[in-house]
């Protein structure tokens, strides 16, 4: 099924080959619990056992770069760990942000990236996941959790929460660049946000001072 522009959306039949492939550069993902893990042109990944929840503060917000002499709070303060076992309970509050991982470890090949959607039957909760996984990357998906409803959901480590889509390119390509490190590589546990790490945000700050 074409996408569009050299982009095939592989399907199960292609999945299962991928999955079982003894190449260096195929698809690779474990553990894979279920064997009807794999749809039509999905494959069902599940909520992992860590956990960074935000919290509040008495910071009114999140600095991302220092603009006064004062020290910059670090994100990682905004944010607790929590871990939980097979079968637990995760409570996940209305409008409240939590990284995640899934249970898998996932590798991609070159040519192949992912998009990562929660299920429908969580979307329908208030639940909503969005991701996009670059060709080469490999560690366990990250999720990032909101819950936009007015409910809190008890989640259970190791359901199935959301789906991966897997788009083949006809150009191929890496997650990793020729010089430099990628932000979020080879990771297992959950990782907060790394936007302090820009370099822009700093050279905008600049510019606005030079400006004024």
């Amino acid at each position: 099924m074409k996408k569009g522009g050299g982009v095939e959306l592989l399907r199960k039949a292609e999945l299962r080959a991928a999955l079982a492939s003894s190449e260096v550069d195929s698809l690779f993902l474990d553990p894979l619990l279920e064997k009807d893990q794999v749809g039509d042109v999905t494959i069902d990944l599940r909520l992992g056992y860590d956990f960074h929840v935000s919290i509040l503060t008495r910071n009114p917000s999140i600095e991302l770069v220092s603009i006064q002499a004062t020290k910059r709070r670090s994100i990682g303060t905004y944010f607790q760990e929590t871990r939980r076992d097979l079968g637990d309970t995760f409570v996940l509050y209305p409008h409240q942000v939590v990284i995640a991982t899934t249970l898998e470890y996932l590798s991609l090949p070159t040519n192949v990236y992912a998009d990562i959607l929660s299920r429908s039957s969580y979307t329908r909760l208030g639940i909503h996941v969005a991701t996009m996984i670059q060709p080469g990357f490999r560690g366990c998906v990250p999720l990032e959790l909101f819950n936009h409803g007015n409910s809190a959901v008890e989640l259970i480590i190791g359901s199935r929460l959301c789906q991966a889509r897997f788009f083949k390119s006809s150009t191929g390509g890496s997650y990793l660049p020729t010089s430099g490190t990628r932000k979020y590589f080879g990771e297992v546990r959950p990782t907060i946000s790394r936007a302090d790490q820009d370099k822009e945000l700093r050279q905008l700050i600049n510019v606005r001072d030079f400006d004024l």
